[in-house]
């Protein structure tokens, strides 16, 4: 953004509530408004979570809206359909790398661009203590990214996750996709059991992945900064990671891993309905909300009919 780009423009939006309060802090003599980015429905739900909305929820594609109904939807077609996609990501990870993950496990998966300051690494900021969760709630790791050609820090990063996985692999199942797309992106959203997200505060302008996770009833486990100030509801839609404070980004990894341990797995390994009720939270609440048909509605109500 620039001052040029700024005076020449009738109209100047944040993509999320937060970057839009960053934003107007950085161009105080500037209006700043708010349209939160969503995603396209029909492009990242998994076929058989498409399948179950098209039964219980017919037009949902064109009005996800609807998609607030999901609680009239039996938590076994929602629990059928998550197996489905799991199974999928299950059978891509042995073919690619050769792992045999347990689909009776839970999955919790990274993917975006590599760089700095999406701290893939968060999650393996204490090996110990993390073999020490996985010892009492076993649980496997699916990972993906690609750097930017020019990002030394970002080609750096994917290296340090190899090196992970290998100091885990005695304890924690963890693999890394290569090649990442958008094909092998729904495979990954769909069939993981948490989206886990770990950006610095207040860096993230809004991330658009743990939506598209949402679409396919995967909750998330993230940092409260872009669009997941919004959209976590504590427990409902998924959980937070430290709070909204740009002073917490130290202590994120302690709170990551204590809410794995005490929320998380023992919510997945013991109470099957309570999971699957968040997972309907996260379709209920944010992916029939945080989607380009709202989106679309409000760039040309507010923007482009003025």
């Amino acid at each position: 953004m620039t001052r040029l780009a700024l005076n020449l423009s009738e109209y100047v939006n944040g993509v999320a509530k937060r970057h839009a309060e960053v934003s107007q802090r950085a161009f105080p003599g500037y209006r700043i408004h708010t349209v939160t980015n969503g995603v396209h429905p029909q492009t990242w739900t998994c076929a058989s979570f498409a399948q179950l909305y098209d039964t219980h929820l017919p037009g949902w594609c064109h009005e996800p809206e609807l998609l607030v109904r999901i609680d009239q939807v039996p938590d076994e077609a929602v629990w059928a359909a998550h197996l489905d996609a799991k199974r999928r990501l299950v059978r891509h990870i042995e073919v690619l790398s050769g792992l045999k993950f347990n689909p009776d496990l839970p999955i919790v998966g990274f993917a975006r661009r590599m760089t700095a300051y999406k701290r893939p690494d968060l999650l393996f900021s204490d090996l110990e203590r993390l073999k020490a969760i996985a010892r009492k709630y076993a649980f496997q790791i699916v990972m993906a990214g690609k750097a930017h050609p020019h990002d030394q820090g970002g080609k750096q990063l994917i290296e340090k996750l190899h090196k992970y996985q290998k100091a885990l692999a005695d304890t924690v199942p963890m693999v890394f996709f290569p090649n990442y797309g958008m094909d092998r992106a729904l495979d990954m959203i769909s069939g993981v059991d948490v989206w886990l997200n770990t950006p610095l505060r207040p860096l993230e302008a809004s991330g658009t992945s743990g939506m598209k996770a949402a679409f396919n009833g995967v909750p998330q486990l993230s940092v409260l900064d872009g669009w997941w100030l919004e959209g976590c509801i504590e427990g409902i839609t998924g959980w937070a990671i430290g709070n909204a404070m740009d002073a917490s980004n130290g202590d994120d990894g302690a709170s990551l891993y204590q809410k794995l341990e005490q929320k998380v797995l023992p919510l997945y390994a013991g109470d099957r309905h309570g999971w699957i009720a968040v997972m309907k939270g996260a379709i209920g609440k944010n992916a029939s909300y945080f989607n380009s048909h709202r989106m679309m509605r409000r760039y040309a109500t507010e923007a482009y009919i003025r």
